[in-house]
């Protein structure tokens, strides 16, 4: 493509990140800024997405004419080929499309993925499963987001549905999960269900520092991090009890898929990932045969925050 630079957006619930790369994928300017409040409207997201946009350039100096393309992950299934986000669970978005809008008001081509696709990508290309053919990603926030990559190619199944493994079903008569089923990975290894788990202890008179962060939703990773590190005894049962189901998942995953590699990334694992990859480690080899897990490497994402703005930039690269 023509210009010298791109602009990567990563696009949530309550937040848009952007970042412009020069030709040498070094990040020349970033911003973020909120959606607002009770801004529930799709009009709402898509101005403040242009916005972002719109203030990077003129805050950085850089012409409309340099910039060769916009790229984005969001939450939802994505239909990428026609840039359409078919549903997504945080924004105000069925059917929508996305790609005409941003195409007419910058006049450049825009592309769009769902955000943990996306973050997989980045790593596969940029972070930490470079160089391998087979990657598997395991994102747990909010929710429990996966992503898959299958002989060098990001996998999206059948209408762009694949990698859903966080509502892989690990117990039956387990917690339920918001998909409506009982006892997915979601439920059990995702802040949501760390939190859930946190708030039935306290329920029951135990005392936990993270009573008060939990009680009106999830917790921030940073707290969890904290009482990690003063030895809080339900904080720390709620780590085990999502890494003990994370690890089944793993071995699950290893498996069907034999990867060359599996990724742990996400907001919980960049605060406390070395915790989550050493309890993993030592339960996986239990839940997978050792001839496959023999071959497979676990490793923490290495981009951070930063692996949608960068796998939205392995998007444009890779048109």
């Amino acid at each position: 493509m023509a210009g010298k630079y791109n602009i990567c957006l990563d696009i949530g619930g309550t937040k848009v990140l952007g970042a412009i790369f020069d030709k040498n994928r070094e990040i020349v300017y970033r911003l973020k800024k909120k959606t607002k409040e009770g801004g529930d409207s799709k009009e709402n997201v898509e101005e403040v997405i242009i916005s972002v946009v719109a203030e990077m350039l003129e805050a950085s100096g850089i012409k409309k004419k340099d910039i060769s393309a916009i790229a984005a992950g969001a939450p939802g299934v994505i239909d990428s080929a026609k840039g359409i986000v078919l549903f997504s669970p945080n924004l105000p978005w069925r059917d929508y499309d996305i790609k005409t809008p941003i195409e007419k008001k910058f006049g450049v081509p825009f592309f769009i993925g769902n955000d943990v696709n996306v973050g997989v990508l980045g790593e596969f290309k940029y972070g930490a499963a470079r160089g391998y053919k087979n990657v598997v990603g395991f994102f747990p926030g909010t929710g429990m987001g996966g992503g898959l990559i299958l002989d060098g190619k990001l996998f999206t199944g059948n209408q762009f549905k694949a990698a859903e493994y966080g509502h892989m079903i690990l117990e039956p008569e387990g917690p339920l999960c918001g998909c409506g089923q009982r006892g997915c990975l979601e439920a059990l290894s995702s802040k949501q269900g760390m939190s859930a788990y946190i708030r039935e202890q306290t329920a029951r008179g135990r005392e936990s520092m993270m009573k008060e962060s939990v009680q009106g939703g999830v917790f921030k990773s940073k707290i969890l991090k904290k009482a990690l590190a003063a030895k809080d005894t339900v904080a720390m049962e709620a780590v085990d009890r999502a890494c003990h189901y994370l690890a089944i998942a793993t071995g699950n995953m290893i498996n069907t898929i034999s990867p060359d590699i599996v990724v742990y990334g996400g907001g919980v694992i960049e605060a406390c990932g070395e915790i989550f990859l050493e309890k993993i480690l030592k339960e996986v080899d239990r839940y997978c045969m050792p001839s496959i897990r023999s071959t497979v490497e676990l490793k923490i994402a290495e981009l951070g925050d930063d692996s949608n703005i960068y796998g939205a930039l392995a998007m444009i690269e890779g048109k």
